[in-house]
């Protein structure tokens, strides 16, 4: 069956992997679609995401949706075969003390779809078939298409560094960057209840992208002059993954305001106006990942219609390589989707 597997930087291949066997406790899922994230995009250019460098060939992808087709033990938990699910892409220890204080978002020992965090990596979903533990997979909620659900994961990380700025009913909100997870924090910033959404963004389509998403005000982060920039904003959220966008949402929060940093900067030091912090008792928040959000991200995916506009274009899987190619063009993508349907199995 048809993998996409990356070998080193540059080096994505879509090979014939073999087909696996569930064992006790897991569930064999036949993949419909697999949204290109940013972190995939980061190990085909660059070998590694952050300070997680690849050392072996490894499956990418964590946003699939598909269907469940049979377990490997009568007794796994889980929707019957035949039920069209979502797959949460992250298996924590359960005992560290991160998981124990309830932010198993942050497990030091957890395992994530996709990543080259611990070695062996951790294969990842971008395959005809996967296999995963039974207790990762969620039922669509009726009449939720399987292509939008494939937002998922990444609404899911947006939705957490939402809640990690605290109450945002009724504030002026900045988000910086407005890339798939950018566009997908501006509609969860919505769905909390901000009054306003500001946007910044280098390039013109990703911002209609965020206008789709529902921001209120679009500005050009490359332009001083632009009439959208805000004195002042309730809460921010940097979303770019660049040392600008943090220094932005650092100069134009209120005093006593919360700017979340989500976006993956680049490996090493990155420098930012720390002076700020003190002087006007910013709090500089980290967002990584998500836990129980990934349920709260279905439901919300099923009742608003308007997140179809963020899938900009489905690509068969064996043309990966144009998909990839495409999801690392924001002037003419936001969300791309890997196609699996077609693909055959022996």
């Amino acid at each position: 069956m048809p993998g996409c597997v990356i070998h080193g930087a540059g080096d994505l291949r879509v090979e014939d992997v073999p087909v696996p066997r569930p064992g006790p406790g897991e569930a064999l899922v036949a993949v419909r679609y697999g949204g290109v994230c940013g972190s995939d995009l980061h190990y085909w250019r660059h070998g590694g995401v952050g300070d997680f460098r690849l050392r072996e060939p490894m499956l990418l992808g964590h946003e699939v949706v598909g269907t469940v087709v049979a377990y490997g033990s009568p007794d796994a938990p889980g929707p019957a075969a035949g039920t069209s699910v979502a797959v949460h892409p992250a298996t924590p220890c359960g005992v560290c003390p991160e998981c124990v204080d309830g932010r198993r978002n942050v497990c030091r020992d957890t395992r994530y779809l996709g990543s080259a965090a611990r070695f062996p990596h951790v294969q990842g979903g971008f395959a005809a078939r996967i296999v995963v533990p039974a207790e990762q997979l969620r039922a669509l909620p009726a009449g939720l298409d399987p292509r939008r659900a494939a937002l998922a994961e990444p609404l899911s990380v947006a939705l957490h560094a939402v809640r990690r700025a605290g109450d945002l009913a009724g504030r002026h909100v900045l988000v910086t960057g407005a890339g798939p997870i950018g566009c997908l924090v501006v509609a969860a910033a919505k769905a909390a209840g901000a009054a306003h959404v500001t946007v910044t963004d280098l390039l013109p389509a990703a911002l209609e992208y965020a206008r789709a998403a529902g921001a209120d005000t679009l500005v050009r982060a490359d332009d001083p002059g632009d009439s959208g920039w805000p004195v002042e904003v309730g809460a921010a959220i940097e979303a770019s993954g660049v040392a600008a966008g943090l220094d932005t949402c650092l100069r134009l929060v209120r005093r006593g305001g919360v700017v979340v940093q989500l976006g993956m900067l680049p490996p090493g030091q990155s420098p930012f106006a720390g002076n700020l912090l003190v002087s006007r008792e910013i709090e500089l928040r980290g967002a990584f990942r998500f836990d129980g959000e990934f349920d709260a991200a279905l439901l919300l995916l099923a009742t608003e219609p308007a997140f179809d506009a963020l899938v900009s274009t489905v690509v068969p899987v064996r043309d990966a390589a144009s998909a990839f190619e495409l999801a690392a063009d924001r002037s003419r993508s936001c969300k791309v989707l890997l196609d699996f349907g077609a693909a055959p199995v022996a």
